[in-house]
């Protein structure tokens, strides 16, 4: 799920790659890869995971995927400024499509500058295609689905410690989702921007390998990181809890801790 700089450099010229930069339009403008394309991913909240709002959700993104030109063929790099939640998200998306060949810049932009790699300024448009994945329902998590698994699944909350224990509100209650443990995904970046070695994330994550993992935050961008670094360092079944606390928070009849 990661491609270094230095291999990405090499295949700069490679017709079936997209390059997506996915971070606000006025970072994009100031230097990007060449031939990135311009995603700002953090347009696309999604806090509504009854069945009627997934299948919403499914939608909205294939006709973005599409929109952006992304077919089966296609290698696809996300990129922002480190091993960031915005570049997770999108490899996350792409394989809830079951895309082939999605990876995450390991180190972002800060790394491409650092080593002194090209950049430019202008700006590229998008080549529309038609989008069609393959959705694999066993990496997104809704309400109902926690709700059912609460006492079964290992609920890891990656927002700021004072999110979770109700210092900072961000929602119609405080606090979080009950049995959840908190890791801050700012703990899996490294100084350089990169995601930590397996190492230093599996002391992070003391939790069986063979658990069922859900991640969340405030809008599962950050969760989404958590579920690459998790999937990194082989957990294989984690799931996104896609509308996160936003709306667990917001619906009343739910728990909270």
């Amino acid at each position: 799920m990661l491609i270094q700089t230095k291999e990405l450099e090499k295949t700069l010229d490679d017709f079936n790659l997209v390059i997506i930069d996915a971070r606000s339009f006025k970072e994009y403008s100031e230097g990007h890869i060449p031939g990135a394309v311009n995603l700002d991913l953090f347009a696309f909240h999604w806090f509504d995971t009854t069945k009627e709002g997934i299948e919403s959700f499914n939608k909205q993104m294939q006709q973005l995927f599409s929109f952006v030109g992304i077919t089966n063929e296609k290698k696809v790099i996300f990129y922002d400024e480190v091993s960031g939640m915005l570049a997770a998200r999108g490899v996350w998306l792409l394989m809830y499509f079951s895309h082939p060949q999605v990876f995450m810049l390991d180190g972002g932009m800060k790394k491409w500058k650092k080593e002194k790699l090209p950049l430019e300024t202008k700006a590229n448009g998008f080549k529309p295609a038609k989008f069609s994945g393959k959705i694999n329902s066993e990496l997104v998590a809704s309400f109902e689905h926690i709700k059912k698994n609460l006492n079964q699944i290992q609920i890891i909350d990656t927002r700021s410690h004072d999110e979770y224990d109700g210092t900072i509100i961000r929602a119609a209650r405080k606090g979080h989702i009950p049995t959840a443990i908190n890791v801050d995904w700012n703990l899996n970046v490294a100084d350089d921007g990169t995601l930590k070695k397996d190492n230093d994330l599996l002391a992070l994550y003391k939790i069986p390998k063979d658990s069922e993992v859900v991640t969340y935050c405030q809008g599962a961008y950050r969760a989404a990181n958590a579920f690459l670094a998790l999937k990194k360092i082989g957990f294989k079944k984690v799931r996104v809890y896609l509308g996160s606390w936003a709306e667990w928070a917001n619906r009343l009849e739910l728990p909270v801790e």
